[in-house]
């Protein structure tokens, strides 16, 4: 919530933003908005969990090994060249299972 609410902060006037008072409201409502978003989704750990399955095994396993071989080019060594490949593969199965996890959990909940 903090670097939105950093964010947030920046594109008020210098003399609100810098108040106790806003920043107790403004991460208030923050928090208020991301309940309601919550309590009027029925689905919406499953939801996450999709964004999660997907996106968060892609930033955090496939992209580095994709860009140390990038980055490595011809002088990375064949054993290197084969683990980033193995965690390309293992990651790609993993957003899969989870993808298909989460898209049967949020069907079986809708």
């Amino acid at each position: 919530m903090n670097p939105l609410a950093s964010a947030i902060e920046e594109l008020l006037p210098a003399r609100v933003s810098h108040t106790t008072c806003s920043y107790i409201l403004l991460r208030t409502a923050l928090v208020l908005s991301t309940v309601f978003v919550a309590i009027s989704i029925p689905f919406f750990g499953a939801v996450m969990a999709l964004m999660g399955s997907l996106l968060c095994v892609m930033v955090a396993i496939v992209m580095p090994a994709l860009c140390f071989l990038k980055i490595q080019g011809s002088k990375a060594t064949t054993t290197q060249i084969g683990l980033s490949i193995s965690i390309i593969v293992v990651g790609i199965i993993s957003a899969l299972v989870g993808t298909y996890s989460s898209l049967s959990s949020i069907v079986t909940e809708f």
